[in-house]
Order: structure tokens, then sequence, then C-alpha cells
């Protein structure tokens, strides 16, 4: 099943936009995000107390956070802006899953204070925590190592800095138990843009036998499982999404085998999927400001990698619309480019597309997940800003695109202003 690339607005409403808010900028449609959003809730409908909490760090606007929260979405968090964030819109307790590494103490404090589920991904982070004092509730992130594959975007899971070996899972929760914790929780996260629907069952399965050997070695109830995120989008055109009821449907059949059937207590499930969320739609919209003819053919814009890293730094695709030339013969080869001092700044290398003039609007699409989120400002770059595209048509903006005070701020030197 292939994935046909569509955009929420025409040429007409989209130059209408530009006029408002020059480019480059990136674009949500909030009717697709809630859409999508009641329907992914939708498939794990006979899963107790499911929750998918919204991974953060894909798209850190509180505008797109408390639409999702409407929809009964939580808060994955990993950092203590996040955390605030969450609050900011109303969150608290078992709706914020705080998954963190490294993690100073204040954040485990303030991660306490509003009650968040904190998942520790140590076992000497259950010491370290208790300088503070230890929470009602606790999880542990478990590292399959070589008993699960990841895949090419988060690599052998025995080689990532991430969670606790089978053995110290056991020892964990021995712990928990004898420092008082009331409830306890389990998490995993072993994949990144995947687009294997078996591999979140096997996932699952793994998981759902570790609860009952954990039941068994330590008397631990565990309440709640989190199967992590990793969900992958259909970047390419041949690319197909993954298919939720089918992973629904894997899940129900593993869980009513190894814990209902079992007798053992029905954990909670929840998720932490943000690209699958909202990855698909968001837009970063720029404009062609150079053409360059030299042993390739390219095409400057006012966006660069600064706006949109994956392309650089995973060599990601992004398919590409040129607006008024949809149906356009894709005759052209170019590489799209931006003004960074980097030769990685490109947005598609050898891409076949439509005769592109200076003052052309591109669309670059799937950014809504790890796009403005992953900005920087190398370069004295100016990130872009956020709009929303309401349910309504009308256009909200939700963060400000950046100034030069906003870049000198932090700077104390004379002389510098914006």
């Amino acid at each position: 099943m292939s994935n046909i690339k569509t955009l929420p607005f025409d040429y007409s409403k989209l130059k209408d936009i530009v006029r408002r808010y020059p480019t480059p900028f990136h674009i949500y449609d909030e009717k697709a995000i809630r859409e999508n959003a009641r329907g992914f809730n939708a498939a794990f409908a006979w899963a107790p107390g499911f929750r998918n909490c919204f991974a953060v760090k894909a798209c850190p606007n509180p505008r797109i956070m408390k639409i999702l929260a409407e929809e009964n979405m939580g808060a994955d968090c990993s950092s203590l802006p996040e955390l605030i964030l969450s609050e900011a819109i109303g969150l608290s307790g078992d709706e914020i899953f705080f998954s963190s590494n490294n993690t100073p103490l204040e954040e485990y404090r303030k991660a306490k204070q509003i009650e968040a589920i904190i998942n520790l991904d140590d076992i000497t982070h259950l010491d370290y925590l208790e300088q503070i004092g230890l929470p009602d509730s606790l999880s542990f992130r478990y590292n399959p190592g070589p008993a699960k594959a990841g895949n090419s975007i988060i690599g052998k899971p025995e080689e990532a800095k991430y969670g606790l070996t089978r053995e110290q899972m056991f020892t964990a929760y021995s712990q928990a138990l004898e420092k008082g914790v009331k409830r306890l929780g389990i998490h995993t996260m072993v994949a990144s843009n995947e687009l294997n629907a078996d591999y979140f069952i096997e996932t699952a399965a793994l998981m759902l036998e570790l609860i009952a050997d954990i039941t068994q070695k330590t008397g631990a109830a565990i309440e709640f499982v989190n199967f992590g995120g990793g969900i992958g989008i259909p970047y390419k055109p041949e690319d197909s999404p993954v298919d939720i009821q089918a992973v629904s449907r894997g899940i129900e059949k593993l869980y009513t085998e190894h814990i209902l059937n079992k007798s053992l207590k029905a954990p909670s499930i929840y998720f932490e999927c943000g690209r699958v969320i909202t990855g698909p739609y968001g837009y970063l919209v720029t404009k062609a400001i150079h053409e360059k003819h030299t042993y390739k053919e390219y095409i400057g814009v006012d966006a660069s990698m600064a706006d949109l890293m994956r392309p650089a730094i995973y060599g990601a695709y992004h398919h590409i619309t040129v607006m008024g030339k949809e149906n356009a013969p894709a005759e052209c080869s170019y590489d799209i480019v931006g003004s960074l001092c980097e030769n990685n700044d490109k947005f598609a290398i050898n891409r076949a597309l439509p005769s592109i003039d200076t003052g052309d609007i591109l669309v670059i699409h799937d950014t809504g997940a790890h796009g403005r989120a992953m900005g920087f400002n190398y370069n004295g770059k100016l990130r872009a800003g956020e709009l929303l595209l309401r349910e309504n048509g009308e256009v909200e903006e939700i963060r400000r695109r950046e100034t030069l005070a906003d870049y000198f701020s932090t700077l104390n030197y004379p002389g510098l202003k914006g």
C-alpha cells in the first residue's frame, strides 16, 4: 500500500498564509492531528487504563500538547522544561511519564512534585532518588540487550546507554519493594521510526513474559507497562504506514495469554509515541531564493538544516511539493539546499522535481515530529516559527520566529542589540 502525500491547504490558501507569515515556518494541521489521536486511542480501547503519553521531545509546543491532552493523551517527558510544559497545559500525576537518563536531582524533584511516574534508567538511580525521598510510583526501563534486535536508527540494545539488564531488573524490583514503593511499572524502548508492525508485537511479548517472571521471582505486582514508542511513519511515498489495528490485535492476544490466563494483576498499558501522532501533519514551508548551475543543479531555499536537521544527520527522506506545480512533470534533478556553512545542509539530493523558479514555494512534508524541535542556532541561524492550521481554517501563530534579540539575549556584551 503506497502512501499518497497530500496537503491540508491549496496553493491559494498557502500564498495567503505566506503573505502574513514570511517563510520559513512550520505549520501543523489540527484536524488531522485530532483525528489521528482519536484513531490511535480507539485501536486500544480494549486495553486496561490505556494511555499514549505523547513524546514531548517530538513537538514541544504547548498548543500541540494541549490539543493532544484534549484527546486523552498524556506526556512523555525527558527534561525539566518538558515537565514544566506538561504541567502548564494541566497534566499531572499518571498523565506524565518522566523517562530520562543521567538525570539531575532537581529534575527528579520536579517530577515528584507533580506526581509524575518516574521511570528509572539505572539500578543505581534508586539510591540516588532516595536523597529526595522515593515516590509512591516507580518504573524501571528494561534494556533487553542481545535478546532483542534494535533497528538501524537506535542501534543494538546492548550498545545503548539506556536501561537495566534482565538480572538487574529483578534486583531493582526487590529493592523497590523493600524501600516501600507502592506502585511499580515497567518500560522499554528499543526502536525508532520502525515500520514493521510485528516488531512491536514481539516487543510486547518480551515485556509481558518479563512481567510474569518479575512477579514470580520478586512478588512485585506490575501495575503498568509502557511499551515505549518508535512507531514509524511513511516518509517515502512508496512506504506503507504501520497497521496500528494489527499491532493492537497482536498485543491483545499476548496480553490474554501472558497476563489474564495466568491470573496476574492486569497492568495498564501505556505507549510513548510521538512521531506517529504528529509527524505526518506538520510541514516546513520555504521559498526558493537562488539557483546554482555548476557540477550539479541546486535550488537554494530560505530554510536550512537549522529548521529541519533529519535529512542532514540521518540521510532521511522528506517528500517535497513545489506549490502550483503539483501536476507538472518531475523532469529536473536538484539538490535542495539551505544557507548553512555545512555541505550536508541539504533537504534533498538528486531529487526529481518539476522545474523550480526563484520565488516558488516549496513544502517539505512530515515535519510534525523532530522538525522544529531539533532546531539549533549554528551560524547564527534564527529558528523558524510555528503555525497551527485550525479546524475552522484559521491560522494561529503558536510560536513566533526567533529574532536577533533572542539570539543575543544570553550574551553579556555591550553594543549587541536585536
